[in-house]
């Protein structure tokens, strides 16, 4: 990873980019990026683990290096990201080196760039931490955004916000970012999003920019209220596409243990019985023309133990400016976005990238 780093010339782009260090003594600022990321490669999950990278005589001769930052130099660096702007700088420095990547990709890969848009929350326990607030679960902490590729999944953007955030807060523009990137190395770019991240006001500016969407909507009452209103005729079967394809010789499935326990115990079971989907116009009220909107028409059974109680109908809807995928084709685009929890989930517990010491307010630092 560390020759990775000096081919693609991550490390002249983060020099050129990144300056928060007066004097280069010896330690450029690239040197403390690249030793806070190979230690994590290497296993360490916090600024400490750093003295036993340096006690460590293969570790050392892997990287070609006499000497790597301590734990003491290597948190003084991170204090010196006082503001956005400075870590803005750093993400801005490692994009700087991804288009020259992606050319590398077959051009059938490098048709479509999909750019998924989430937030997420990211607890701490201290008490002198800056930046963190109490989010509306009674959780202290940050909400990061996290804005990545979903072809590649990489993480393009992640900024911190306090914990009382809305998760589309300052979305557009680092979603704008995004979009400036892939542009030179894809063909087509598209933002998907969930509920929180259908901004209507940006739909226009996006449509004549040739960036396509998909953002799911809230069931408001006047949505639901034209979907209710469609002929019959207008609703078609929801036919989900099969998770494995199974050959001639399918085993047969096993018993499900926990529909047993909760019809025995009573329970209350919510169970799907038919979904269907259609579509209509639709002109949101800061736009100036009509998108689509696709709806899905779930019928839910509510029962407990053997006895069903009542049925309940849920609505689904999403908005789109493509033409050219089918009502089925643009559910089945938006679902692909549950990958990204995947990605998400990965940053947050596998490298521990959205621990309190590992994240960085962008108003101020946090103590680390």
């Amino acid at each position: 990873m560390h020759w990775l780093a000096r081919t693609i010339g991550l490390v002249e782009a983060i020099d050129e980019k990144v300056h928060v260090l007066k004097l280069h003594k010896p330690y450029h600022e690239s040197d403390h990026v690249l030793n806070l990321t190979l230690n994590i490669l290497a296993g360490g999950t916090c600024l400490e683990a750093l003295e036993l990278r340096r006690q460590d005589a293969f570790y050392m001769n892997a990287l070609g290096a006499t000497r790597i930052p301590d734990p003491t130099t290597a948190g003084d660096f991170t204090r010196r990201f006082t503001d956005a702007v400075a870590m803005l700088n750093l993400m801005e420095a490692i994009n700087a080196v991804r288009p020259g990547v992606w050319d590398e990709l077959p051009a059938k890969a490098r048709r479509k760039a999909v750019i998924d848009t989430d937030g997420t929350l990211a607890p701490t326990t201290g008490e002198r931490t800056k930046g963190m607030r109490l989010s509306y679960k009674g959780i202290w902490g940050y909400h990061p955004l996290v804005v990545s590729l979903s072809k590649t999944r990489e993480a393009l953007y992640l900024v911190n916000r306090p914990d009382n955030a809305v998760s589309h807060e300052g979305s557009a523009a680092y979603m704008d970012r995004a979009v400036d990137l892939v542009r030179e190395s894809f063909k087509e770019v598209w933002l998907r999003g969930e509920t929180d991240f259908s901004l209507t006001a940006h739909s226009d500016r996006w449509t004549k920019e040739h960036v396509n969407f998909v953002f799911g909507m809230d069931a408001m009452k006047n949505l639901v209220g034209l979907a209710q209103a469609l002929e019959e005729a207008c609703w078609k079967p929801l036919v989900r596409r099969r998770k494995h394809k199974g050959g001639s010789n399918r085993r047969a499935r096993r018993a499900n243990v926990k529909e047993r326990i909760v019809r025995e115990k009573g329970y209350k079971n919510i169970r799907l019985q038919s979904e269907q989907v259609a579509e209509f116009p639709y002109r949101p009220v800061t736009c100036g023309r009509d998108y689509r909107m696709v709806v899905v028409h779930k019928n839910l059974s509510i029962a407990k133990g053997e006895d069903v109680l009542f049925d309940d109908i849920c609505y689904f809807l999403y908005i789109t400016n493509d033409n050219k995928m089918t009502a089925r084709q643009v559910v089945r685009f938006i679902n692909g976005r549950c990958d990204h929890e995947n990605d998400i989930e990965q940053l947050k517990n596998g490298i521990n990238a959205m621990r309190r010491t590992a994240a960085i307010s962008t108003v101020t630092a946090p103590r680390w």
